[in-house]
């Protein structure tokens, strides 16, 4: 565990008096409770945080994501967790994709694989955490939107817009889609059908035909609730190509902007003056700029407001006992609306603080006269801390209704500093954040021989990194693309100081984050506090911490995989000293262990690639037959609605439009044969329809999933876990994945050619022997769901045998389940895949070289003199290509430098 006394700075305010300092100490909490306890908690339970670095922003089907995690606790690269669990979701919420990255010294690397056959075009969410991180809530696990162009399965690009009227409670949306062919040519007379959903309910179905420009209008009713939360999925039918689908989120219609108010310290209280944060924020949960004004409840004008920067802004306010304040919001259209203040309160202290200084921190405590006379010398607590760890403690006792006190930056870290002011008896009263910009921080330069370059040409280039004046040894990776092919604004890039400083201690969105950290000036720090001002922070409670009411920890950081069960007789009894012997794959040797007095056994830091098959066997124990094995289960956190839905984007053709036509040469022409349609009848496979079972389920399955996507899967119910669209595996039952989330128990129903089974059943099935999977979220007569009591159904088809063919004895011993060995498919480390890196010599063959990612290295290590170089070649693009490098130094420090040059 981390050693935190020397984080530790404790201090008497400036305007204390020793002496009535002693006089009133008695009267309250010891300040070395709140910080021992804190500290403790600390120390017993430290941080984690996980930071994924890509190597561009956006990608297409077909691509490799390429990632560096970076872990760390405490501002240090974190010795704790061995492995980083990274998922992929769709914008449903339902996950794709989880892959194990091992873990060494804090860091580790790893792929993603984007599969035609899993992925399509859409705006996709990466999740990374650790194991331990489960014992935290969720909003702190990394999250990052990624938006995928698709050039493999789509023949149509299409732009939307959406358009909520402002005149009722429920607005209609007026939607316009022009849909076009892949040369930009307008689909003119083309049926598309329409279907409004949310969630798994329909709110309404159409159909339309698009004009001669290609334009199809859609207007949904204000009557259907829920709109805001709902996806619009249209389909569009072309002569000898397959019907083309596409789903637009409608939130960016409704721009009517939600106002909140935050006075600094927390509340509004008569007589004092106070700084009042606000945020408007519009439907699909970007800031909105918003002028109006406050008035009183007579209807006077008490001050003018104007939003400065993302739909945020402040304003001064000095409230009156009995008195209300509303604000009066003028919109683009010129409509107004209204919004209340919080409610004033008649007496308090509160917080002011002015971080503004370049080397000091100001702090002010405020009270009215009336809270002032009641408290009179009572012993006040003001504490600072940043990830945990208290760096700053002083107590006051309450004689002036102003007590003053300059805090150096230099006693904090880079990052968020919360500061609370307690109550004698420790309740918090008053918080404030600020956020710490070092100015000497980790200083990452790069440099290339030279400042213009060829395509294809060598690229030799330096990394330089130094903490103030000092050379630093530290771990980085490096990016280099082409920009002119992967434009993005920098303003909303996620780096790594805006998700280990920012993001990863703030509950909520956060909008273009890096702006904060691109350019820092006077500007940027005034917008960066109005975001302290405004932004929800619950990853510390004081009030548990000083009641000993924080909770334990239920899973211990990971140091690898641990395959653990209980070896029984089949009658229940335990089995003491059983042998238990594990093996990998086809491998002879394996690992031997043995059962504690209670038949527990466990086989740690287990070392196999992902899709390995494990084999636990009992049979070398006497009695063998009778034997049962029983393996105990993971847990993986559920599956939570993640803040980063503001970055999706809703075109993604025309946003995306460099990077898809690049991936339309690199694809299309060197790698895929054109669709053909074939219009001959094809043999009946194996579907539901077949069994009268299934027979009231929809002809049509919400999912279906082809056998050929099972392929090299070793057990069926693994692989099912993240190609289930839309559902979620837990606790051995699968459910729907939206419903679970709003707290449906209810699992899905299993159907094996169309026989009910349990979820252990689909053990007994081969992967290789799955002709489809049909799922359905939906049970429109409800024939299944009433008579198993089931939500959702699964069904299983397999291939029908050539008739007459025998099976085998092997085959059939093979069909019967053996207690005494059990063979899985666990989740497994990822295999290491290493970066292309071409070389061009003068005699290669000519051809085009389309990378958007010309390099990527995630091993980058500084020597003492703080440098590295490395050597590459550029690809066939030409315009600019950017490196970015990030990384973090041996004593925590992190750091991000982005570089230019042009290929001519």
């Amino acid at each position: 565990m981390v050693h935190l006394n020397r984080y530790i700075f404790l201090a008497v305010l400036s305007l204390i008096s020793l002496k009535s300092f002693a006089q009133s100490r008695q009267k309250a909490l010891n300040l070395n409770t709140i910080v021992e306890k804190t500290n403790n908690i600390a120390s017993q339970q430290p941080f984690e945080k996980v930071y994924l670095h890509f190597d561009k922003p956006y990608y297409a089907v077909g691509d490799t994501i390429w990632f560096k995690a970076y872990l760390t606790s405490h501002h240090q690269l974190s010795g704790l967790s061995k492995i980083v669990y990274v998922e992929v979701l769709n914008s449903l919420d339902s996950l794709i994709k989880t892959t194990m990255i091992p873990v060494q010294q804090g860091t580790g690397k790893g792929t993603l694989v984007l599969d035609p056959l899993l992925y399509k075009q859409g705006n996709y969410r990466v999740r990374a955490y650790t194991r331990y991180m489960m014992n935290f809530d969720p909003d702190y696990f990394f999250n990052k939107n990624i938006t995928l162009g698709d050039v493999f399965n789509k023949r149509v690009k299409t732009h939307a817009t959406f358009t909520a009227a402002n005149a009722s409670k429920n607005p209609p949306i007026n939607g316009r889609i022009r849909y076009t062919d892949e040369e930009g040519k307008p689909l003119t007379d083309k049926r598309v059908s329409w279907e409004l959903m949310r969630g798994t309910a329909s709110l309404g179905k159409g159909r339309g035909t698009t004009d001669k420009n290609g334009y199809l209008q859609v207007n949904l009713s204000g009557e259907q609730q829920g709109l805001k939360e709902s996806i619009l999925n249209t389909t569009i039918s072309l002569e000898n190509v397959r019907p083309v689908n596409t789903s637009y989120s409608l939130r960016s219609a409704f721009q009517t902007p939600d106002v909140q108010f935050f006075p600094e310290g927390g509340y509004l209280i008569a007589d004092i003056p106070s700084v009042v944060a606000f945020k408007a924020v519009g439907g699909d949960g970007l800031g909105l700029s918003v002028k109006g004004s406050i008035v009183d409840q007579n209807g006077q004008e008490v001050t003018k407001i104007q939003s400065q920067h993302l739909g945020m802004g402040k304003f001064t306010l000095t409230p009156k006992t009995d008195a209300s304040y509303t604000a009066k919001i003028t919109l683009a259209n010129g409509s107004q609306v209204s919004y209340s203040l919080p409610k004033v309160r008649p007496f308090g202290t509160s917080l002011v603080i002015d971080p503004t200084d370049s080397t000091n921190i100001a702090i002010n405590i405020v009270s009215n006269n009336l809270y002032l006379e009641q408290n009179k010398d009572k012993v006040f607590s003001l504490v600072a801390q940043s990830d945990g760890v208290i760096y700053y403690a002083a107590q006051t006792p309450l004689n002036s209704s102003s007590i003053s006190a300059s805090v150096p930056k230099s006693k904090f870290p880079s990052g968020i500093v919360q500061f609370t002011l307690l109550s004698p008896a420790g309740i918090p009263l008053s918080e404030r954040l600020v956020f710490i910009q070092r100015p000497h921080e980790l200083k990452l330069s790069l440099n290339t021989d030279k400042k213009a370059y060829k395509p294809k040409q060598a690229v030799q280039l330096q990394l330089h990194a130094r903490n103030d004046s000092t050379d630093a040894v530290g771990t980085f990776s490096v990016a280099v693309i082409d920009e002119s092919k992967v434009p993005f604004n920098e303003n909303a890039e996620t780096t790594i100081l805006t998700s280990l400083l920012l993001t990863s201690d703030l509950k909520g969105y956060v909008e273009q984050p890096n702006y904060y950290f691109k350019s820092v000036n006077d500007e940027t720090k005034n917008n960066l506090d109005l975001l302290m001002l405004t932004q929800g922070y619950r990853r510390f409670n004081y009030k548990d911490i000083i009641s000993d009411k924080v909770a334990g920890l239920t899973f211990l950081p990971e140091q690898g995989i641990d395959i653990s069960g209980t070896l029984r007789l089949l009658n229940g009894i335990a089995v003491p000293n059983g042998k238990l012997l594990l093996t990998i794959g086809n491998e002879k040797n394996g690992v031997e262990t043995l059962s504690d007095d209670q038949g527990n056994f466990k086989f740690s830091n287990v070392l196999f690639t992902d899709s390995a098959q494990i084999t636990i066997s009992a049979r070398d124990n006497a009695n063998y037959k009778n034997l049962k094995i029983t393996l105990n289960g993971e847990s993986y956190p559920a599956i939570t609605p993640a803040s980063t839905a503001p970055d999706e984007i809703l075109n993604i053709d025309s946003t995306l439009t460099p990077y898809i036509k690049n991936s339309e040469k690199q694809y299309r022409t060197e790698r895929l044969l054109e669709e053909v349609v074939i219009t001959a009848k094809a043999p009946p496979k194996p579907r539901h329809t077949q069994y009268p079972a299934l027979s009231g389920l929809s002809p049509i399955p919400d999912h279906l999933i082809d056998g050929s996507r099972f392929t090299g899967c070793n057990l069926l119910i693994n692989c099912l876990q993240t190609a289930a669209m839309g559902l979620t595996f837990m606790d051995n039952n699968f459910y729907i994945t939206r419903d679970y989330n709003q707290g449906n128990r209810t699992p899905v129903q299993v159907f094996l050619n169309g026989m009910a089974i349990d979820v252990n059943g689909i053990n007994t099935v081969s992967p290789a022997e799955v002709e489809s999977v049909e799922i359905f979220l939906r049970d429109d007569l409800g024939t299944v769901n009433r008579t198993y009591q089931s939500n959702g159904v699964l069904v299983i088809n397999t291939k029908k045998k050539p008739e007459g063919t025998r099976i085998s004895k092997a085959e059939l011993e093979n069909l019967l389940p053996k207690s005494n060995v059990v063979t899985i498919t666990p989740l497994g480390y990822q295999a290491e895949r290493s970066f292309y890196l071409p070389k061009y010599t003068p005699t290669s063959t000519p051809g085009a070289d389309l990378r958007t990612t010309v390099y990527w290295n995630p091993d980058v290590i500084t020597d003492k003199t703080g440098k590295a170089s490395f050597q590459y070649y550029n690809a066939s693009g030409t315009g600019t290509y950017k490196a970015v490098v990030e990384g973090i130094d041996e004593n925590g420090n992190m750091g991000r430098g982005v570089y230019r040059y042009q290929v001519e």
